[in-house]
């Protein structure tokens, strides 16, 4: 009650005492009023401080027999429904900069101990590796004090492990927390799962709509998008150092876990009989020794953190192989194995995999519906082998299989994502907190790119912010340039409304000497159309990123193309959903180098060979549009609207410079004139055209400083184009042939 006192003694001489005691007890009010409205809110939260993880004289909450149980877990909840995204964000209402802005923020609860009111049992045992999480988050750059502001929540209950915890004491405790409200924008993480005998996959606990954090989760337990897979915690590892990168490995594969079901066990045993230089399959000993696959199960209360390093180094965990019975050291003995079997136990995750992650041992993953750990950001296929649990018997010959070269990929690309993401217990959570960062704010969140290759390697780079595959329903815009060629644009247009995945076309009226027909004349079409009359008669005027264009897709089209027919096209955007990054279309060329004259030549032969899409019928991101008309290198816009020639080639340069990717050409169809045309009417009809093109290849390489395109044997085709198959089994029949 310091601060009413030093208020007194300031206002004493100013108010008469009988004042001065209504002024002390309103003040006095008005602090408890603010207390009540914040739950119980602190002052260090009041005054933005970070939370206190002192471990001294930690509150006690009794729960009596009749507090409210929080509701069962929402097995249906998604990010749409359970999630309340308007949560998230606030921190620019309360002065926060535009940085603060741009990332979620956490609040975590303070410390309490919770207990039964009638029998004194804890509802659960605070554990080092818990309160290691708690620490990480509160150092973390999305750590907040104040509740209101806050886009998570964290509580402090350790349910890391349900054996060591009272699921209804939880229920209870998690229902009387302030900001509960039915788990909205809650998080608790688990990394072991169920209890004897059903060994559930999720947390038996009530958690309503609560998000889980964790490990072991299977594709019936999951919910994608909402919940986030975890790797489970190796223990074992903050006491070994462990050589990733020993070239030295004596054996093909281990198999190191002392709780692999009996019937795989048997088939390992069968195999080592078979394969017996090329397997180590190790069991318990005679002799009890600590249990790996247990370490964490025996994760160590906070109170006594201090004395298990001692006791974890003075006890070895000796392992013997089947069947001489030798013995090894466990972790230590991964080293020396090419590949580890991480197959399901009782519990499909298993720390294991860690463990064979720093030693630099492949892992061989036998788990048919294992939700692996970061799966929304790692490509697993970069780091480890997937077998079926039906295929074990096949294991060693699968293995066999596998390069010397894809061994050292996957090693190197194991030791780079173990280093980065799962070496400490810090780095686990910081990543995790980065995923959920991604998923509240997906127009700032990282690329493939960013998770999974090494900021030192040269690769190819997407520059766009899309998911793997881009979206089906958004479907395509249509921008057509066009000069005066009315007949054949109608047709066009005709054409082009037939296709499903239309949204919209654009047509871009290049004459500013005509007019363009007038609306009504336009064929009645059941998608908008829009003409669009330009100021100057420029190629480049196609790729101007317009803003009626609202679709990420654009096909660009020539008025003369009328020969496509809707469903090459509509498989053409099909093909580019699945490489949104590149140029996709129908009419390719390709470039050669001419060792007569040390110069490049355009070449449009009919060859296997391509390395150019020509943008008179071709897919793009609209994102390539805006980089063409602002980011092109040099004066090669300006080259070419003066030179009325060569805009689609500046556009595969532009491409393949920055992705280092070459085009996909779509379907076999290779003639692309315009019936209603005359020779005289064509720019292909010009006998310099092919020299103009040739320069203009010349002319960007200098620019570039390189030559980005890439030359590639690829063309996309429909499933079952060629196979003898009816026509109700194909869903594109009507492509064109050569």
């Amino acid at each position: 009650m310091s601060l009413p006192l030093k208020y007194g003694a300031i206002k004493q001489a100013l108010v008469p005492k009988s004042d001065f005691n209504r002024y002390l007890v309103a003040f006095v009010g008005a602090l408890v009023l603010l207390a009540l409205l914040f739950g119980g809110s602190s002052v260090s939260e009041a005054d933005g401080e970070r939370l206190s993880l002192d471990l001294v004289d930690i509150p006690q909450i009794v729960l009596d027999k009749d507090v409210e149980l929080a509701r069962a877990r929402n097995r249906n909840c998604s990010y749409w429904d359970c999630f309340n995204v308007y949560r998230c964000g606030q921190r620019g209402l309360t002065g926060g900069t535009e940085e603060q802005q741009e990332r979620i923020s956490i609040y975590v609860y303070p410390l309490k101990e919770y207990v039964d009111g009638d029998t004194r049992k804890q509802a659960f045992q605070l554990t080092k590796e818990f309160y290691t999480i708690l620490k990480t988050i509160v150092n973390s750059p999305y750590y907040t004090a104040n509740p209101n502001e806050a886009c998570l929540f964290v509580p402090t209950l350790d349910t890391l492990n349900q054996n060591r915890i009272d699921v209804n004491l939880v229920g209870k405790a998690l229902a009387s927390l302030p900001y509960w409200e039915n788990g909205e924008n809650h998080i608790l993480f688990n990394f072991i799962a169920g209890s004897a005998p059903d060994f559930n996959t999720v947390l038996d606990v009530n958690t309503d709509r609560a998000m889980i954090l964790g490990s072991g989760f299977d594709s019936w337990t999951f919910r994608p998008g909402f919940d986030l897979p975890m790797p489970m915690f190796s223990s074992i590892l903050e006491h070994h150092q462990l050589n990733s990168m020993n070239l030295d490995r004596k054996f093909l594969l281990i198999s190191s876990q002392l709780n692999i079901f009996q019937r795989q066990y048997r088939i390992m045993q069968e195999l080592t009989y078979d394969f017996p230089n090329d397997i180590l399959l190790l069991q318990r000993c005679p002799t009890t020794t600590v249990k790996a696959e247990e370490s964490f199960d025996a994760s160590r209360p906070i109170e006594t953190a201090s004395s298990p390093e001692e006791l974890i180094k003075s006890i070895k965990d000796i392992r013997c192989n089947f069947p001489q019975g030798n013995e090894y050291e466990y972790p230590g003995v991964l080293e020396n194995g090419q590949f580890c079997l991480i197959a399901r136990g009782v519990r499909l995750s298993q720390p294991t995999l860690m463990d064979a992650l720093a030693a630099g041992c492949i892992p061989v993953i036998m788990s048919d519906n294992l939700i692996l750990p970061f799966s929304d950001i790692l490509d697993w296929d970069l780091i480890s082998i997937r077998i079926y649990e039906n295929n074990l018997h096949s294991v060693i010959t699968t293995l066999k299989a596998v390069s010397k070269e894809r061994i050292q990929e996957l090693r190197a690309q194991g030791a780079y994502v173990y280093d980065r993401y799962f070496s400490s217990l810090e780095k686990i959570i910081l990543t995790t907190l980065d995923q959920l960062n991604d998923r509240i704010f997906p127009h700032l969140s990282k690329t493939y790119m960013h998770w999974n290759v090494p900021k030192t390697q040269h690769s190819t780079q997407n520059p766009l912010f899309l998911p793997l595959i881009a979206p089906k329903s958004q479907g395509f815009t249509a921008v057509i340039l066009t000069y005066d060629r009315i007949e054949s644009l109608f047709i066009l247009i005709q054409k082009l409304a037939t296709v499903p995945s239309l949204q919209k076309i654009l047509v871009i009226w290049n004459n500013q000497k005509k007019s363009p027909p007038h609306p009504s004349l336009f064929p009645k079409i059941g998608k908008p159309l829009k003409v669009i009359q330009t100021t100057a008669n420029k190629l480049s005027n196609r790729f101007y990123p317009y803003e009626e264009i609202e679709t990420e897709a654009i096909l660009t089209i020539d008025d003369d193309i009328v020969m496509l027919t809707a469903d090459e096209l509509d498989f053409g955007y099909e093909v580019w959903r699945e490489f949104p990054d590149r140029i996709v279309g129908f009419p390719s060329r390709t470039h050669v180098w001419d060792n007569a004259t040390n110069r490049w030549r355009y070449e449009s032969e009919w060859t296997n060979q391509i390395s150019m899409v020509l943008t008179g019928a071709a897919f793009h991101h609209k994102y390539w549009s805006y980089m063409y008309t602002n980011a092109m290198p040099g004066n090669i816009k300006d080259w070419v609207d003066e030179h009325m020639n060569c805009e689609d080639i500046a556009m595969n340069f532009l491409v393949a410079n920055i992705t280092n990717k070459p085009p996909i050409k779509v379907a076999p169809r290779k003639k692309f004139k315009c019936p209603e045309c005359t020779n005289n009417e064509m720019l292909s009809a010009d006998l310099n055209h092919m020299m103009e093109r040739s320069a203009c290849i010349n002319r960007f390489a200098e620019i570039y400083g390189t030559m980005p395109l890439k030359t590639v044997e690829f063309r996309a085709d429909p499933v079952l184009f060629k196979d003898n198959f009816p026509e109700k089994l194909k869903r594109f029949n009507d492509i064109g042939s050569l």
